[in-house]
């Protein structure tokens, strides 16, 4: 029976949760009280870290299904989003969140490796949702992308500002896209100066025999929060994230790494086995206490808010640069076919004709491929074949 424990060899077997694909049903599920067993457990886990660390596709995996979307691009996941586990007797709720950034990150205008775009564009959603999002966990993950080497020598600023506001709530940090990296024993040293050399009260030892090379060439805290060292007075207290002195900020500034974490896990988050060890990790530290939702519910989000996702993460992934970014969609089709199929036609609307002609690409072959790999995508979420449609529109 789909959602339900039905019972099987004196065990219980729960069907994978889905997404429906009508509104009005979806809602009506998210209202529907949750059928909890009598010693129900509880857990939410708010998974925060800088834009791009993999917090998505860490969710996606353990869900097993793809509920958010995913691309190499920074701030794919543009606002807060739910998913939900519910295993056994006990169900965990994700938090997925946009990668945590700043007001000044979002009005400046910059260039990240090769994808320039105006940050001005980004919705006041990245900079409100995590930090709300943070206050009803009951467990912080913290995950870092160790591929990046200019980035995992240190905790991103806001994610220890973060941090520092909740120190009551139990974080673990999670070192992700180890499949990525060459060196492996660069892994220990990472860890430790992510958790100043301390995890769980005990001081960590890591003896190289020789310092890497790469070692040297760590940024200093200093330098990288050089750019908002001016604006920092103002920006700090106008920002929903405030509520340090200034004398934490300046240790906080000081610091490269976060010495309260509970565990430390190196994983990869396209890995099943090792997304199970950190699902058992969370089915362990959950509390007796009542469900949130019914155990048919996979994610709060809308069937309609999951297929634009979906569609703007194949727009990421195959259109460069800050196209994607201004691309605006409108569903215009939404109902069943003739043989149980869902029919559905989005328009795409770009602000240039240089853009039109990078969405449609040689003769229609790109907005085709998001189309076919979007609706493959969606046909996995709501378990029903999807056709799905798209066409193309200059807005002036």
């Amino acid at each position: 029976m789909k959602g339900k424990a039905a019972e099987a060899d004196d065990s219980f077997y729960r069907v994978p949760a889905s997404v429906l694909p009508d509104s009005g049903e979806q809602l009506s599920l998210l209202l529907r009280h949750p059928d909890q067993p009598d010693n129900s457990k509880i857990l939410k886990v708010a998974i925060i870290g800088a834009p791009n660390a993999g917090k998505s596709t860490f969710s996606n995996q353990l869900l097993g299904r793809k509920v958010f979307a995913v691309s190499k691009k920074v701030h794919t996941t543009r606002s807060r989003a739910l998913g939900v586990l519910t295993e056994d007797d006990t169900q965990i709720i994700l938090l997925d969140t946009p990668g945590l950034t700043t007001a000044s990150k979002v009005k400046r205008v910059t260039c990240e490796r090769t994808l320039c775009f105006p940050r001005h564009q980004l919705e006041k959603s990245l900079l409100v949702d995590p930090w709300n999002t943070v206050k009803e966990a009951d467990q912080i993950v913290v995950m870092v992308d160790v591929a990046d080497r200019w980035m995992c020598n240190s905790l991103d600023f806001e994610v220890l500002k973060c941090l520092a506001q909740h120190p009551d709530i139990p974080a673990v940090l999670v070192l992700n896209k180890v499949d990525l990296m060459k060196a492996k024993d660069r892994l220990l040293h990472i860890a430790a100066e992510l958790t100043c050399g301390v995890v769980n009260g005990r001081r960590l030892e890591v003896r190289p025999v020789i310092k890497p090379p790469w070692a040297k060439k760590s940024p200093e805290r200093d330098s990288e929060l050089s750019l908002d060292e001016d604006n920092a007075g103002h920006e700090d207290s106008a920002e929903p994230n405030s509520v340090l002195s200034k004398e934490q900020m300046k240790v906080l500034r000081s610091q490269r790494g976060w010495p309260h974490f509970k565990d430390v896990f190196m994983v990869s988050s396209v890995d099943p086995e090792d997304v199970e060890t950190l699902k058992n990790y969370f089915l362990v530290a959950a509390k007796p206490g009542p469900w949130q939702y019914h155990s048919e519910v996979l994610t709060d989000q809308s069937p309609e808010e999951v297929c634009t996702n979906i569609i703007r993460e194949k727009l990421l992934e195959y259109l460069p640069q800050e196209v994607p970014y201004s691309v605006t969609q409108t569903i215009e089709l939404w109902q069943n076919g003739e043989n149980g199929e869902l029919d559905v036609t989005v328009k795409l609307y770009v602000k240039k004709d240089t853009h039109m002609k990078m969405v449609i690409g040689t003769a229609g072959q790109t907005v085709a491929r998001i189309a076919r790999e979007a609706g493959e995508d969606l046909s996995r979420v709501y378990l029903r074949e999807v056709k799905l449609k798209l066409s193309v529109k200059l807005r002036k």
